[in-house]
């Protein structure tokens, strides 16, 4: 079946260039061009496509404005296309909160002459997310998050844990769920590899920041890992924790690197959670959450084979059913929960 696409941007280039992109793919169909937000409103209520491609800054009314009607009015999945910048960060993640499910950044600003260089990232994307079930985007996407859990002040903690999070398409709003659920004094570090390029994960851990108890930033090589912190894998780095000689003694930190990528994709989940596995053994709690493809599930296998627990985020919450689905699939899911019950289920763990 033909995925219907319509692609939205203020630029005729830039329309020319992202169509010849998914009319060159098998299966899609671009079957009409918007200019502004208004014209993509009306065009999607009249020819009702299954996937829309999004620019954020356009005239007359902007990306931001139109994803929200078009959320309100006739629920359409939808792809944004945002400029590599600081601002094009914020946007993007202000758009997550009205119903967008991915996003790609243009290389080289909102004119990107290079866009075809993001070719298979931007079918990929267009692909899965014509997948998504359209009542997820009016309820999952958009609920405000829950209150902040509390710690029993007689909870018993057996041992010291390390919380590895992996997450991918719908992740920021998944993980915005999580980590503002977290207590502020979690007796354990959080790690976080989320799918962005960069930029995008500065501007996604200093709004987690702003909004969670718990303080949450993005890594840095060296950084040390302490209880109560969540630190968020920067985009295009692999972050692992490793243990490292300081003079006389060994030092756990994070350090960072630009190995190839692997399945894809750079950071990685299962680079992140192997490496806190070697280190923590049965001591790691890994949580996989909503995102297209299959990373983390080898992370789960290593932490269930050095005795640790694992956490999958179910189907009927997840925006995208793959990283969830390839660890149920692989038998290495010990709790399968609703994304509103995962941050319960880690406190649980401890």
């Amino acid at each position: 079946m033909q995925i219907k696409a319509l692609v939205v941007d203020d630029s005729a280039f830039m329309r020319k260039v992202i169509s010849e992109i998914l009319n060159s793919a098998p299966g899609i169909e671009v079957i009409a061009t918007a200019r502004n937000g208004k014209e993509a409103i009306e065009k999607t209520k009249s020819l009702r496509p299954g996937i829309i491609t999004m620019d954020i800054d356009m005239p007359e009314m902007n990306g931001l404005e139109a994803l929200k009607q078009i959320m309100k009015e006739c629920p359409t999945p939808v792809l944004m296309v945002s400029a590599h910048t600081q601002a094009g960060a914020e946007d993007t993640l202000k758009s997550f909160e009205y119903g967008a499910v991915d996003f790609v950044a243009k290389p080289g600003g909102s004119i990107s002459l290079n866009l075809k260089d993001s070719k298979a990232e931007i079918i990929a994307k267009v692909k899965a997310a014509a997948q998504v079930d359209t009542r997820k985007l009016k309820t999952t996407q958009r609920q405000p998050p829950s209150k902040p859990l509390t710690l029993n002040s007689q909870s018993k903690f057996a041992s010291r844990k390390i919380v590895t999070i992996g997450s991918s398409t719908g992740g920021p709003s998944a993980l915005e769920e999580v980590i503002t659920r977290l207590p502020a004094d979690l007796p354990a570090p959080v790690l976080v590899v989320q799918h962005m390029p960069p930029d995008f994960t500065k501007s996604l851990a200093d709004r987690l920041n702003r909004i969670s108890p718990i303080e949450v930033r993005e890594a840095k090589d060296g950084d040390m890992i302490q209880e109560g912190l969540v630190l968020l894998a920067p985009g295009d780095y692999h972050m692992e924790l490793r243990n490292v000689k300081v003079g006389t003694e060994q030092i756990e930190m994070i350090r960072l690197n630009q190995k190839p990528r692997e399945l894809g994709v750079r950071p990685c989940v299962n680079i992140m959670i192997k490496s806190a596995a070697a280190l923590h053994g049965k001591k790691v709690i890994g949580v996989i959450l909503t995102g297209m493809g299959n990373d983390g599930t080898e992370g789960l296998k290593a932490i269930k084979s050095a005795g640790g627990q694992t956490i999958v985020q179910d189907r009927e919450t997840s925006l995208i059913y793959g990283m969830p689905k390839s660890a149920v699939d692989a038998g290495v899911a010990d709790h399968v929960v609703p994304l509103k019950r995962v941050a319960k289920k880690i406190v649980e763990c401890m």
